[in-house]
């Protein structure tokens, strides 16, 4: 099954759950902040999006910008940046979207690509 990771305050994580049931579409929803992806979700769909990295954080957030991540992020190693996801779902580009034996692996929320990889 689906395991979507969102935000409540989140309003693109919003539309992709009301996405998803207008759909049809089964999914267990997680809150993010509270149980963050595990490193290996978060390696799994990180490999499923060609291992661009950056692809998984949340670039626009208080805590990517309060560690000063964007000067950071082309040294971290992937194990090390991986962790980092794993220990503060804030820093995750949400919604994040995976399920695994379907082969689905979405970060964020573009109709398009959701539809693309549903149905």
């Amino acid at each position: 099954m689906l395991k979507i990771y969102t935000y409540q305050g989140c309003s693109t994580c919003r539309n992709a759950i009301k996405w998803l049931k207008a759909e049809a579409i089964p999914f267990e929803e997680i809150p993010i902040r509270e149980t963050p992806p595990s490193p290996a979700e978060l390696q799994t769909v990180l490999e499923a999006r060609g291992n661009e990295l950056r692809s998984l954080f949340n670039v626009s957030g208080q805590d990517y910008r309060a560690l000063g991540l964007k000067d950071k992020i082309a040294t971290l190693s992937v194990d090390a940046a991986l962790l980092l996801l794993a220990e503060n779902g804030n820093l995750i580009k949400r919604p994040f979207a995976t399920d695994p034996e379907a082969k689905i692996h979405l970060v964020g929320f573009k109709e398009e690509e959701w539809r693309k990889a549903f149905l």
